[in-house]
């Protein structure tokens, strides 16, 4: 299979040219922007930014199948201080409130707490997005302490409660360190009922399968890491996985893209295309080039013409009213009760 070839030789051809072709000429089905526009919703524009996703790069020190950055241990996309700088710029002159930091394992980011430190000087709400593990590892041990003193919400990924499941998708080993992590946090404040830290977890499907109903599967979680670990956490937020990157190898190798595809158009949901995260967030990736969201950056699928393409040249009246570019994995967010980095969009 020549796609298949290529996604696995070539990492730079994998994130742009190979996957775009496939989800364009493979898939089979209506394309995203004609069905939009069947159901209304074309042209899909933003309504503001109330998020400014940071994407610091694809260092990480774990190696997950369903990643849809191709971040691993091997990589060395890095985020400069330059870059970081030129965010805090934009965030000086516009109010936009909250900051989410996402990567990779974001922490491993030379700059990282440098970043978290300047934002909350500004006063604005910080999000770390973290696999968990990084908390334990040589070096970065003292992060909880640091997102407590920084009052940083933490959004962690925890595949499943099933310690099975967790390491077939992330790794042998990765729950009983996620359970170490979660301890440590709940010591902190993090979770806890009575605390004011935030700790959110995040669910996305082992397989070629939607998420199931989001509220029922938080109180599996709940019930089960309260029982069995004394876990707390906060709420859980269900994701549906794109097919991109290592996720899109795995449904070519098994044969099955074509038919997660039809299953995410299937399940289409206009209901959902109010609340994509797209329309209120916007994306910096490693280089400070701007994206509608972070799956786009990882396809290279840049803003529409006429937009600023740089975070140097942010234009905030332009880009919080823009045109937003899709795809055909733009099924992905609306399929269901939708998906966004903050959980089902259709409650």
């Amino acid at each position: 299979m020549a796609q298949l070839t290529l996604l696995r030789q070539n990492h730079e051809l994998a994130s742009t040219d190979a996957q775009r072709n496939v989800l364009e000429n493979r898939s089979g089905q209506p394309v995203f922007a004609e069905k939009l526009a069947e159901t209304g919703d074309a042209p899909l524009r933003a309504n503001g930014i109330e998020i400014l996703q940071v994407n610091v790069g694809r260092v990480c020190n774990q190696t997950c199948r369903h990643c849809h950055v191709d971040a691993g241990p091997d990589r060395r996309e890095a985020m400069s201080q330059e870059v970081f700088a030129e965010c805090l710029k934009v965030l000086e002159r516009t109010d936009i409130p909250t900051v989410d930091i996402t990567g990779g394992a974001p922490e491993m980011n030379p700059h990282f707490r440098w970043f978290v430190s300047e934002v909350k000087q500004l006063g604005r709400h910080v999000i770390d997005r973290c696999n968990l593990t990084i908390l334990l590892a040589p070096g970065y041990t003292d992060l909880p302490e640091f997102l407590a003193e920084h009052e940083v919400e933490v959004v962690a990924s925890l595949p499943c409660y099933l310690e099975e499941n967790t390491d077939a998708q992330r790794g042998d080993g990765v729950f009983q360190k996620s359970m170490a992590a979660l301890r440590r946090l709940n010591e902190l404040g993090y979770g806890k009922p009575d605390g004011s830290q935030t700790l959110s977890l995040v669910y996305n499907p082992i397989g070629a399968s939607l998420p199931p109903e989001q509220q029922s599967l938080e109180d599996a979680y709940r019930q089960q890491l309260r029982t069995r670990f004394g876990i707390e956490f906060t709420q859980l937020f269900t994701i549906t996985n794109l097919p991109i990157s290592r996720f899109l190898e795995d449904l070519l190798r098994q044969n099955r893209f074509e038919e997660y595809m039809e299953k995410l158009v299937n399940a289409y949901n206009p209901a959902a295309v109010a609340g994509v995260m797209c329309r209120n967030t916007l994306s910096v990736d490693w280089q400070g080039r701007l994206y509608d969201c972070d799956f786009n950056q990882m396809l290279e699928l840049g803003l529409v013409d006429h937009q600023s393409q740089h975070i140097r040249d942010f234009d905030s009246d332009r880009l919080a009213k823009r045109v937003i570019a899709t795809g055909q994995h733009c099924y992905g967010c609306t399929a269901g009760a939708g998906s966004s980095c903050q959980g089902v969009i259709v409650k």
